[in-house]
Formats: structure tokens, C-alpha cells, sequence
């Protein structure tokens, strides 16, 4: 069975794919939305739109008749995710699913004092 993980805003998939790439230096396409648990359909627009920021870069490699896309962050996009996301997500803290649990039984509960 596989894990789903739920709803993320733009802000905290864009912080994945910088700290991703900072980890691991330079990820391909592939490997990226792998792990950053994207859909390449829904969320390339994400990267297209991170690259003509100049906050991670695009390299073309051809293996052959295979073309291999590979990203790497850049430090205008380390800066980025320092002064501005780390910030926004110290206020605004993800939701976990225990959370998300949290607010079910306080509800739950508010159905039953009522």
C-alpha cells in the first residue's frame, strides 16, 4: 500500500526541491520529483517557474537519443529559502496529519458539548 502524503502549499513544495538539491547537490528530473513526492504533470510549472527565477538551474545531458535533465540549486536560491522561507514557516508551521487529527476531535468534541 502505498503512503500518500496530503495537501502541501507552493511555498512548502518549493522549500523541498531547494533543500533537496542542497542536500544532494544535483538531482535529475526523475530523481527529484521522486523524491520531493511530486507529480511531474501537475508541479513541473513549480520547477519551469523556479528556473526563469534563477533559483535552481537546468543542464541538458545527452546519453545517446536519451536526453537527461538535470537541477541544481543556486545560491540566490539558498538566500532565498534563508531569508524568506525558513521565516514564513517558523509563523506559518506545517500541518502534520496529527494536526489534522487534532482538529477532527476538537470538532468531534465541540459536535458533542453542543
Amino acid at each position: 500500500m502505498a503512503v500518500t502524503k496530503g495537501y502541501r502549499d507552493k511555498i512548502y513544495i518549493i522549500k523541498d526541491i531547494i533543500l533537496l538539491l542542497a542536500q544532494y547537490g544535483e538531482l535529475n528530473q526523475t530523481t527529484l520529483v521522486s523524491y520531493s513526492g511530486l507529480n511531474l504533470k501537475k508541479h513541473k510549472h513549480i520547477i519551469d517557474e523556479l528556473e526563469s527565477r534563477q533559483i535552481i538551474t537546468k543542464s541538458v545531458l545527452q546519453d545517446g537519443k536519451r536526453s537527461i535533465t538535470i537541477y541544481k540549486v543556486t545560491a540566490k536560491g539558498m538566500e532565498f529559502c534563508r531569508n524568506i522561507i525558513e521565516p514564513y514557516e517558523d509563523l506559518f508551521p506545517r500541518k502534520t496529519s496529527s494536526d489534522a487529527s487534532k482538529a477532527s476531535d476538537s470538532k468531534l468534541s465541540f459536535l458533542i458539548l453542543v
